[in-house]
Order: C-alpha cells, then structure tokens, then sequence
C-alpha cells in the first residue's frame, strides 16, 4: 500500500499595497467589511474570537473572511506567545484599511491618525492583555443583543475617546450604554457605566484610588454613573469590596466571566452593588443606582451605536 504524503500548502506571497490592489479593496468590501475596519480601529486590536462573535454566524466563516481582508492589505495581524498551545490571531487595521477609512472620512492618513507602526505597537505592548480584555466584556455583550431579543449595545467608546472627554478627572478604561426592555416594564431601560477592568497587576489601593476621580467627575457634570470594577478572581474581588468602604459613587463588583449567551455574561446576574451581600444584580438593575440620567454624555461626542 502506498504512504499518502500530505504537503503543507506554501503561503501565499504578501501582496504590495499598490493603488491596483486599493481599488480591488475597495470593490470587495461589504458594509459588514468595512464595520469590521471601523471597529478594529477604534479599539485598536481584536481576536478573531471577538470579531466572530460580534459579526459571523460561525467561526469559519470569520477566519475566511479575515484572512481574505488580510491579504487586501485592509487589516494586520499578529499571534502573541502563550507557554501552551498557540493564542488566536489578534487584528489590527492594515495600510489599505486605513486608506479606506480616510477616504470615507474624507480625509488623509494623517488626519485619520493612522501610522503602521503605531497600530503594530500593540503586539508588543504591555498593555495587551489588557486591552483585550476590555474588548472581552463588550464583545459579549454585543454576542448576547445578538442572540437576544430587546436588548442592545447602544455605546461602546474606548479609553482614548474617555480621556478626551474626561481625562483631566476621570480616565475609564471604556464607557458602555446597556439598553433592556422587560417583560414587566414594556419599556426601554438603559444603564450607562464605566468600566475599569482589572488583570490584578496593580495594588488594590491604587483601583480603589479611582474613585477619587469619578467623584469629582461627578461633581463637575452633575451625572451620576455607575463604575464597574471586573475582576479576576473571586478572592480579589472580596479584598477591593473590604478595601472600598462606602464609595462616593455607584460601585458594583464582578469576576470575569468566560463567553457564554446564555447566561447573558457581562450582562447577566454577576454584579454585586458595593455595601450589599446579595443578591447579585443583572447590568440592567444598575440602572437603579444612578438617579440622574447620563443623556448629557451624548452630546459631549459624537459616537454612533456600539462606538
């Protein structure tokens, strides 16, 4: 019997980005595409785990067209070391992505903002995991207003638009609009927060620090918004809560959770309000603990849905 020897294929040859390949680009992208390009780069680096979730109906279909958009040049992609295993691709906004979504802007490069290596810088950045991670907790909240009916993302703006808004008080890792409509209510209600997401590479007195900051922010605006501090284990979470007393503003606490739409992730019943013993609240029930409405946000920025 003769041995079947398989091969490997040979990668394919990079493709210069040429004005040729642009317009090729620029003929094959979908809306879905070019959602895609806005997303990456407004969150700097996604997986293709989270890219996905947000926009596939399966994972092989992700992986397909991904790799399509990398070889336009429209998005990059990198695989950071993990001691076991192989960790999936990470996306980040290619060349030709980026001279798309200048030209859809109409504007240039530099006034997009884009340089190739500064969006690369993130492949090697200290900062990436915990970039993910906060791309994490929203890419499951859009995964569940996928699967679930009345319920929506409506922002999702990340650390550099926070900064811009507040950063002279107040430096979020993300600031988040949770819309539900319930069975008993019958009508839309919406909870906005901020997220401070947590690896545990900092002294707990340093996260608790942050609170001075959304206080004054708070005294400024005159908004009260919950801040969501999500953590790694349940052990750390339970030193924070001993360390924060009572805080100045609407705290709730939660343990990272693994992607799962059926029990709603971040959304779902995970948060415990700072002083309370239980039970834990779904994101929603926040809503409760911030009396004035955060509407004045929109108008601050510009921002579509989820962005």
């Amino acid at each position: 019997m003769k041995k079947t020897i398989r091969h490997r294929q040979a990668p394919t040859t990079p493709r210069r980005a040429t004005p040729e390949l642009f317009l090729e680009l620029c003929a094959r992208l979908t809306d879905r595409d070019h959602a895609i390009l806005e997303l990456v780069w407004e969150h700097r680096v996604l997986t293709t785990h989270q890219l996905a979730a947000i926009f596939f109906s399966t994972p092989g279909k992700a992986r397909d067209r991904l790799l399509q958009l990398f070889r336009l040049k429209a998005l990059e992609r990198f695989q950071p070391w993990v001691p076991v295993g192989a960790a999936p691709y990470h996306w980040v906004l290619g060349p030709l992505g980026a001279q798309r979504l200048a030209a859809h802007r109409d504007t240039t490069l530099a006034g997009l903002g884009y340089r190739r290596t500064t969006a690369l810088q993130i492949s090697h950045s200290r900062h990436l995991a915990h970039q993910v991670g906060v791309n994490e907790f929203f890419t499951q909240l859009h995964a569940h207003a996928r699967h679930t009916t009345e319920v929506h993302l409506d922002k999702w703006w990340p650390e550099r638009r926070c900064t811009q808004l507040w950063g002279d008080l107040a430096r979020p890792d993300a600031y988040g609009r949770w819309t539900e409509t319930t069975r008993e209510q019958q009508q839309p209600t919406t909870v906005d927060f901020f997220l401070e997401h947590d690896t545990g590479s900092v002294t707990l007195a340093k996260v608790a620090a942050k609170l001075n900051g959304y206080e004054a922010l708070s005294e400024a605006t005159g908004i009260t918004t919950p801040v969501l501090f999500w953590l790694p284990s349940t052990r750390r979470e339970a030193h924070l809560r001993a360390l924060l007393g009572t805080p100045p503003v609407p705290v709730a606490t939660a343990v990272h959770t693994p992607a799962d739409t059926t029990t709603g992730g971040p959304a779902g019943p995970i948060w415990l309000p700072a002083r309370q013993d239980g039970p834990r609240h779904r994101l929603i029930d926040l809503a409760s603990t911030s009396p004035h409405s955060s509407d004045a946000y929109s108008g601050r920025m510009d921002g579509d849905a989820c962005r």
